[in-house]
């Protein structure tokens, strides 16, 4: 294996961690905009009330992107395994 393997490997680590992490991301980013929209138009500061949406948000996400994460990992784990068989 070469420097250029490792960084094919790593970079395709990293995109697969985007990708598995992207829509769980942007749904709490989405519910987080929309409480402190809400609470600045209200002007209640409950602690609480910025932790707890979000939390249910992000997992309904994961329960509902389950199956294309795993996809994701799975796909990224076989390619991995491949490149040990082959010899890289």
């Amino acid at each position: 294996m070469n420097e250029a393997d490792a960084i094919d490997i790593v970079q395709h680590a990293i995109w697969t961690v985007v990708l598995a992490c992207g829509p769980a991301v942007a749904g709490a980013m989405l519910v987080g905009i929309l409480i402190a929209l809400f609470q600045a138009l209200t002007q209640i500061q409950e602690v609480t009330l910025t932790f707890v949406p979000k939390i249910l948000a992000i997992f309904v996400i994961i329960a509902l992107t389950a199956s294309f994460t795993g996809a994701q990992v799975y796909a990224f784990t076989q390619e991995s395994y491949s490149r040990i068989e082959h010899g890289f």
